[in-house]
């Protein structure tokens, strides 16, 4: 199946980020833009409550519940941000290792940022995604 998102590199930026540093998608590819996914369970507690992977493996899940709702999949994902309620490095790194771990080969553009605090009671990891996707 075709995909619509085209990851872009270039020789004038460092390698050492673990991304593309941009993507596109063509005029004919259907946008899909996700809410941020948080790391709760269906019945609305929160998952992982004190573990920064955990809430971000919970969060990915969730994002490819909506991915797949949407027709997407992880693969036509154009960009994430990554939230984490830390202001330690060490804490949005464990975070952003799953994150970036799951997307393999596929290394969208991303945002990795420190938040004060998050929305659910104990939500460490919130994580917002676009896709393109091109439809038969």
């Amino acid at each position: 199946m075709p995909r619509a998102v085209t990851l872009i590199r270039s020789a004038a930026l460092s390698d050492v980020a673990e991304y593309a540093y941009a993507a596109t998608a063509p005029a004919e590819s259907r946008l899909v833009f996700l809410a941020g996914a948080c790391p709760l369970h269906e019945d609305g507690s929160t998952a992982a409550v004190g573990d920064y992977a955990g809430q971000a493996r919970k969060a990915v899940e969730n994002m490819e519940v909506a991915l797949r709702a949407a027709g997407a999949s992880l693969r036509d994902v154009i960009s994430t941000r990554v939230l984490v309620a830390s202001s330690r490095q060490e804490d949005l790194v464990t975070a952003w290792q799953v994150v970036r771990d799951t997307f393999g080969d596929h290394d969208v553009p991303s945002t990795l940022m420190g938040v004060t605090v998050l929305g659910y009671k104990d939500q460490l990891v919130e994580i917002e995604a676009v896709a393109a996707v091109l439809d038969a």
